[in-house]
């Protein structure tokens, strides 16, 4: 099944790694959500942070998967962090996607970061770490397998109803120095952790 995916990632250190997955032709650009320029993300940065959180409400609209490309520094992100809270909230199924194996413009590669779904509780203590699958685009074949992840993370969700409101996080945004932003979309397979969740059952 085709779904509206939602990318979440760290703009300014990830966004070319982003685009190679963006840009792997797996969804139509209209199922694509949570990319956007420099030029226009700087736009939205200086309204305000109402100003980006009524974008990424926006961009979240009518999409039920959020894919979290995760680079060397995406858990510090407050950004993504208020992404992945917000799409958990609406009910979207999540799933944390590592990138730093893809190449950037100079071919290099980034060190692996954290899991930012580590940084985020339910409110019956377990983190989204435990309940969302994480993958590693480059060793478990995104580009065939994202499809097949985004179905089995809306079928995971659908059992987490209940569990709909978020812990309050630590991370929080500067005014100042709004976080780097933002997201990508896609739909891939296969884990790189295996989390105790109902797929472990």
């Amino acid at each position: 099944m085709t779904r509206k995916i939602f990318f979440s990632f760290h703009y300014e250190r990830d966004a070319w790694r982003a685009g190679q997955v963006r840009n792997s032709d797996l969804l139509p650009n209209e199922d694509e959500y949570g990319f956007i320029d420099a030029a226009a993300w700087e736009e939205i940065k200086r309204k305000g942070d109402a100003a980006v959180e009524n974008w990424i409400k926006e961009q979240l609209e009518g999409t039920s998967v959020t894919v979290v490309l995760i680079g060397a520094e995406t858990a510090q992100r407050p950004w993504v962090d208020y992404e992945i809270r917000t799409s958990w909230e609406r009910g979207n199924a999540i799933i944390g996607l590592y990138i730093h194996s893809v190449k950037d413009e100079e071919r290099k590669t980034d060190s692996q970061g954290a899991n930012p779904l580590d940084n985020i509780y339910l409110t019956n203590g377990q983190t989204l770490a435990t309940v969302c699958k994480t993958y590693d685009w480059v060793n478990n074949d995104g580009r065939n397998n994202l499809g097949t992840w985004a179905d089995e993370a809306a079928a995971t969700r659908a059992q987490y109803k209940g569990e709909a409101v978020l812990k309050p996080g630590t991370l929080t945004r500067n005014a100042e120095t709004p976080p780097p932003r933002k997201s990508y979309a896609t739909t891939g397979p296969t884990v790189i952790s295996n989390p105790s969740g109902p797929w472990a059952q």
